[in-house]
């Protein structure tokens, strides 16, 4: 099945008045293929067609939320003829994590189903497409933490618009919600107190800050106790996190 760029390809040359031979040869499509996208058009709205080098659609929520779970457990993949595999390897222990990642891979790519692979402790989810690189710059070759990570202007965009399913996804990839504990002398007397607080550990420098922004974003204090290390731990800071991402399930 050929992608909705090669179709408006095809058509831009046919229109022009190219020849079907001519097209077929070029692209590859034969020309019944050709005479079946000349004579009976396309739906405006193409699943299969990019938001940034087409004219497809991006549902903006679930692709901040995706973009969050990429920076954290995600790599984008070249394939055969063009394709790139987007995977996310989820624990297996979290069921609501795993379905949430595939909804948001479904969202934001609605044309292919997302695999699931089971492997040793985890799940990994699986999405082909050959505009993952436009949706993903950030990909490459390596580590993340050993390569520069920064946002494009339309990245940042979207996470200013919906930063609660960014760092939904960026905890959900790398972080979580724990019991703490401290001791403080109360009328001379030691006594433990309880809390929840959220940790989010990365090795990359500027994914914790891009993980720093996003909490600003929400006048939500977080501190860093240690330079691969955030503690959100603040009463009511945890509170507003516990609004939109809670303990993993």
């Amino acid at each position: 099945m050929y992608d909705g760029e090669t179709r408006a390809t095809a058509l831009a040359a046919i229109v022009s008045g190219e020849s079907l031979n001519s097209v077929s040869k070029r692209l590859g499509v034969s020309r019944t293929t050709l005479r079946d996208w000349r004579d009976n058009p396309a739906p405006l709205d193409d699943p299969t067609a990019c938001p940034r080098c087409t004219n497809g659609k991006l549902d903006r929520g679930p692709y901040a939320h995706l973009l969050g779970l990429y920076l954290g457990d995600g790599c984008v993949s070249s394939q055969a003829k063009g394709v790139h595999s987007l995977r996310l390897t989820c624990d297996a222990v979290y069921p609501r994590l795993i379905e949430e990642a595939a909804a948001a891979m479904a969202a934001v790519y609605p044309a292919r189903p997302v695999h699931r692979v089971d492997a040793p402790g985890c799940v990994v989810l699986t999405s082909y497409w050959k505009h993952w690189p436009c949706l993903l710059p950030q990909h490459g070759p390596g580590r993340k933490h050993l390569r520069p990570i920064e946002l494009a202007d339309w990245q940042q965009d979207i996470v200013a618009e919906f930063p609660e399913q960014f760092l939904r996804g960026l905890f959900d990839a790398d972080g979580c919600r724990v019991a703490n504990w401290t001791v403080r002398m109360v009328g001379g007397k030691t006594k433990r107190y309880d809390y929840p607080r959220y940790m989010f550990s990365n090795e990359s420098a500027d994914i914790m800050r891009l993980c720093q922004w996003a909490l600003d974003l929400l006048d939500v204090p977080w501190r860093m106790p240690r330079s691969n290390a955030l503690s959100v731990a603040h009463r009511n800071a945890v509170a507003k996190l516990d609004e939109f991402i809670g303990p993993k399930s």
